[in-house]
């Protein structure tokens, strides 16, 4: 009796390809198969191992997340704790620090009696960039963009700019990795009638080791991930170890997303950042696409640091528009609003373009007798 088992195929990735040792045949030879999607041809022996190769174990990410300390007696006696009648956001300051907006959702918040309930912060990275230079930064920020309504440049103010110390989990890690990547050459050519473009798969496998230091993940709901990963990295050779003098003049956002709930966000980026850094290492094809990959995490372990981020809110045409810059490095980075009609007229006028240029190609063409 027949033995059939179904592949997938290693150039297309299509399933389908139905393999096995044919009645009365000899233990050992070769078969070929081909593949019902990209007809590409295969032995039995190609087939296996490339199915093999697939099988492998899921990612093993274990972290070690007991970061941050307990806070010392009396070291929070000059500390105060406002919350968010609104969204229910905490925030720290010291006590010669007024707080009386939410910098989150601008609605009020209410001062509590005493900070508890949280930990101290391992490292701290010292605001190095003052709220003038912020406030230049929404200028540069705005200078440029053709596309933004120019009554938001002109009647734009700012309703709020403060200075807050972000939480962030820090991650470091070693892994061990393998990676397999399903990369293409192409040629192209031509004779009198046709073009032809021939494309060529090629499955190539990458393994080895790589370290990962202070891998970032904030541990604030009321910031959103993309806006704060939009204004990394932070150079943290500036880090210091924590002293609550460093809050005199700031706020400091109150973690609500701890260590151990920070771990699946970890896992992304250094699954994402390993697959990039051993593509890099592939060369000589004109595409190159992660098909599977094996990442063995170890010696993992966690901070609990405080990042200097400058917010600034703003009000146009009753829509609230909120920015962030990086309170060391200066980078800045938000949403603005689009002038429909500009928007229109630069579309517009990129396909008139187009089109001339088409017409141009199409009329030179007929004029050196190709078409």
């Amino acid at each position: 009796m027949q033995t059939l088992q179904e592949y997938k195929c290693p150039c297309c990735g299509g399933g389908g390809v139905v393999g096995g040792r044919p009645p009365g045949g000899e233990r050992g030879c070769l078969q070929k198969m081909k593949c019902p999607y990209c007809d590409t041809e295969f032995d039995m022996e190609t087939l296996k191992s490339y199915d093999e190769g697939l099988s492998e174990a899921p990612d093993e990410m274990e972290w070690e997340t007991t970061a941050g300390q307990e806070w010392n007696d009396g070291e929070t006696d000059g500390l105060c704790s406002y919350v968010c009648t609104s969204c229910g956001g905490e925030i720290v300051c010291d006590e010669n620090t007024a707080a009386t907006s939410c910098p989150f959702c601008g609605n009020p918040v209410v001062m509590m009696e005493k900070l508890a309930g949280s930990l101290k912060p391992d490292i701290v990275i010292p605001f190095k960039l003052d709220k003038e230079a912020a406030k230049a930064g929404l200028l540069k920020h705005l200078s440029g963009k053709r596309l933004v309504p120019k009554a938001f440049k002109d009647e734009n103010h700012i309703d709020e700019i403060k200075g807050i110390y972000v939480p962030f989990w820090l991650f470091d890690t070693d892994a061990d990795a393998q990676v397999h990547y399903r990369t293409t050459r192409m040629r192209a050519w031509s004779d009198s009638e046709y073009d032809y473009t021939e494309t060529s798969h090629f499955l190539v496998s990458r393994s080895g080791s790589i370290g990962f230091e202070h891998v970032p993940v904030d541990g604030s709901l009321k910031m959103a991930d993309d806006l704060m990963e939009s204004i990394e990295p932070f150079d943290f050779s500036e880090a210091v170890d924590f002293q609550t003098a460093y809050l005199a003049g700031y706020l400091a956002d109150k973690y609500d997303v701890d260590a151990e709930q920070s771990v699946e966000r970890a896992n992304e980026r250094v699954k994402r950042s390993t697959e990039e850094a051993f593509a890099s290492t592939v060369h000589g094809y004109d595409t190159v696409m992660t098909d599977s990959s094996h990442i063995r995490l170890y010696n993992g372990k966690a901070k609990y640091a405080l990042y200097p981020v400058w917010l600034l809110n703003t009000t146009w045409n009753g829509n609230k528009y909120t920015f962030a810059m990086n309170g060391q490095t200066g980078k800045f980075v938000g949403d603005l609003p689009v002038d429909k009609a500009a928007a229109a007229w630069w579309t517009a006028g990129l396909s008139a373009v187009f089109s001339v240029v088409v017409y141009g190609v199409v009329n030179l063409l007929h004029g050196t007798g190709l078409m």
